[in-house]
């Protein structure tokens, strides 16, 4: 079929469609053979597919392949092709059943990202993916569309001796060839593979379920602070939502340079390995909320999948809102209702600047569908009850299992569930722009007095702008809870006089209550400077972090001591104190000056992209700042400019644009852009004429 008549026919067939209700594909069986060297994989896939009413034609998503086979039935076939569609043109009459086989090959641009291939360290070697919505069609001739659900069974080859983790329940590994079987259909946005050196380790839930928690193996004393509570929230989540989590098993990986913080694919989450961290760090920063959000998307939009982006609520709000129950579980009430206490702020704010947006808004932000999501799901669940609420979810997910629904599909179910009419909930907090703010605050009111007292403290402070620190003291020495004594230091911190700083630190051992006072007080006096020098010590980086910094700016006389005391601590998985220590070091006159050349080539090499992208930012940032850029950072910088993850990208863009700025700089990038290839220079090339 010539180009011409192929995009003819497309442009009658279906237009700007997208799902093909005349047809059910109901199986495939995929085999894929990734090229670690070439960034390549070879593969091919049977479908196995339903006519549902007669159509003369069917076809598959696959963007940038290279074909070697196509069969309709084991016969071969004229097939058409435009880079993004294979078009199959037949007649197929209703309630036949037919198989399609394609056999490709590909170099996907997206979906599919190879990590660590160019270094010597085979160790560090790591194919991952990442569907986000629609794109597993770049590495699978597949469906850019939720709406067709396949039960999809994978086999993956590789010559390495890495770990093969996929969708559904491995049933062997033969010859290289690691066979997964899945028992239900799914969306092809949530396929998902990874290999890489990984161990692992197994738990069970209350239920039976296997959990698989993956590590890498230098990992080994990470994994229960990384996967604390993971079976809890489990085992939470089957009770409250009181549906069987509903796949075979279980699976959790952690990835090099992952896009975001974790992606929910069916049955096998993905997540950046930036929160692989120690005992120290879970204070800081931990996994259990993105653990319990993504384990929640289990549910709530792979089991129920929305029909289009205008019901993306179901999602995200849903994960967020569930994540939020299990925090409850395990922190308490009051963790909870501070935090969303926090998201109302947020959320206010954005209304009250005219930029509140309706959640059936299919382009609304992640605030609005997460957040705000989750707050609906708040206040519906206050408005209809809590036995008619988890009545009508129960429901909700047993009727529409396995297949795709609307947000009047929700509604419906919660209707018969309560037997009320939810038409003013649907238009106040779905269809409305705005945040409702008088709803808001009298639930918050009604379930927390701390936020009583908070709120009405703020209220009496703004209209005098004198702060009480007599009635500040005593809030804090009634059993507050620490969420209400951190937004109280938060609030007030640069007011707070020295006596009562000093006189919290006696009366509060809390780490939160001390990392609080590490970050809301301004600056450090010397009646002070023994408190915070305590904080050193501090089972939290980011309170090391927040006061090495700041003793070492305020008292210059014990700057070689801070920096002494400090000089083993890596800290977060970002390596925030030890960026930070270089930093001070390197600018530290006449400290350890002998050691400075070392200094600067560690803190160099934290550039490089064998680290995670927040380590390599925050490097960049301080070499910049103390004028330690050489030809090795701006080499590192103009790669990361086209670096697969665009905050990261975005950000190193950034700073070339300023360095650009300098002349000496310019010069100096010109220079090193000279000595790289030219697909490595597509953003400077907007910039310079190279």
């Amino acid at each position: 079929m010539t180009r011409f008549l192929y995009l003819f026919f497309l442009s009658i067939i279906y237009g700007n469609a997208q799902h093909q209700e005349n047809v059910d594909f109901i199986h495939a069986n995929v085999f894929i053979s990734p090229n670690l060297a070439e960034k390549s994989l070879a593969g091919n896939v049977e479908y196995t597919f339903e006519i549902l009413q007669d159509i003369d034609s069917v076809w598959l998503d696959a963007k940038n392949m290279d074909f070697e086979k196509i069969q309709l039935d084991d016969k071969r076939i004229k097939w058409g092709y435009d880079d993004e569609k294979i078009l199959i043109k037949e007649k197929f009459n209703k309630g036949s059943v037919h198989k399609l086989y394609v056999q490709y090959k590909c170099t996907p641009k997206q979906t599919v990202y190879f990590i660590g291939i160019e270094d010597d360290n085979r160790n560090n070697d790591q194919v991952w993916t990442q569907g986000q919505g629609k794109y597993s069609s770049h590495w699978l001739p597949s469906f850019d569309d939720m709406e067709e659900k396949v039960e999809f069974d994978l086999s993956i080859n590789t010559s390495s001796n890495n770990q093969v983790i996929a969708n559904g329940k491995l049933q062997e590994i033969s010859g290289g060839v690691w066979k997964f079987d899945m028992n239900m259909p799914m969306s092809s946005y949530l396929l998902a593979f990874a290999i890489g050196n990984y161990r692992k380790q197994e738990v069970k839930s209350d239920s039976g379920v296997t959990i698989e928690n993956y590590f890498y193996p230098k990992d080994s004393l990470k994994v229960e602070p990384t996967y604390r509570y993971t079976k809890e929230v489990f085992d939470f989540f089957e009770e409250e939502i009181g549906v069987d989590y509903p796949w075979q098993n279980y699976k959790q990986i952690p990835v090099h340079d992952f896009l975001y913080a974790g992606m929910e694919n069916t049955g096998t989450t993905i997540f950046s390995d930036a929160y692989v961290i120690d005992s120290t760090s879970f204070i800081d920063r931990n996994y259990v909320n993105i653990n319990a959000h993504e384990l929640a998307h289990q549910w709530f939009g792979n089991l129920v999948t929305e029909k289009d982006g205008k019901n993306h609520w179901l999602h995200e709000g849903f994960a967020t809102y569930y994540a939020y129950l299990a925090e409850r579980e395990l922190f308490g009430e009051e963790h909870f209702y501070w935090k969303l206490y926090d998201t109302a702020k947020q959320l206010l704010e954005i209304s009250d600047g005219g930029k509140g947006e309706s959640l059936l808004n299919p382009k609304a932000s992640s605030l609005t569908f997460y957040e705000k999501g989750a707050w609906a799901l708040v206040i519906l669940r206050e408005q209809v009850g809590e036995e008619a609420f988890k009545k009508g979810i129960k429901s909700y997910l047993q009727k529409f299992a396995y297949q795709n629904v609307t947000v009047d599909d929700f509604l419906m179910e919660m209707e018969e569930a309560s037997k009320q009419n939810l038409d003013s909930f649907k238009s106040s907090w779905l269809i409305s722009k705005e945040f409702p703010r008088q709803e808001v605050y009298t639930y918050l009111k009604n379930k927390n007095e701390r936020i009583v007292d908070f709120l009405s403290f703020q209220k009496r402070t703004d209209s005098t702008s004198v702060l009480d620190e007599e009635k500040l003291m005593w809030l804090l020495d009634r059993n507050s809870s620490i969420p209400f004594k951190n937004h109280m230091l938060y609030r007030y911190g640069n007011q707070i006089s020295d006596s009562t700083v000093h006189n919290i630190f006696v009366n509060d051992t809390s780490l939160l209550v001390r990392q609080a006072l590490a970050l809301a007080i301004p600056k450090v006096s010397e009646h002070l400077k023994k408190n915070f020098e305590s904080l050193l010590t501090d089972k939290s980086y980011v309170t090391q972090e927040q006061t090495l910094f700041k003793l070492w700016e305020t008292f210059p006389e014990k700057k070689f001591n801070y920096l002494d005391t400090m000089s083993e601590v890596t800290g977060l998985p970002n390596k925030n104190v030890r960026l930070l220590w270089l930093t001070l070091a390197l600018v530290t006159p006449n400290y350890n000056e002998v050691e400075k050349v070392r200094y600067l080539d560690e803190l160099i090499s934290y550039t490089n992209s064998s680290y995670n992208p927040e380590v390599r930012q925050n490097a960049f940032q301080y070499l910049y700042q103390i004028n330690g850029v050489n030809q090795e950072v701006l080499r590192q910088l103009i790669l990361a400019s086209n670096h697969h993850s665009w905050q990261f990208r975005k950000y190193a863009r950034n700073l070339l644009d300023t360095m650009l700025e300098s002349k000496k700089l310019k010069e100096q990038i010109t220079t090193v852009a000279m000595q790289l290839k030219p697909s490595d220079l597509r953003y400077l090339k907007t910039k310079l004429d190279l």
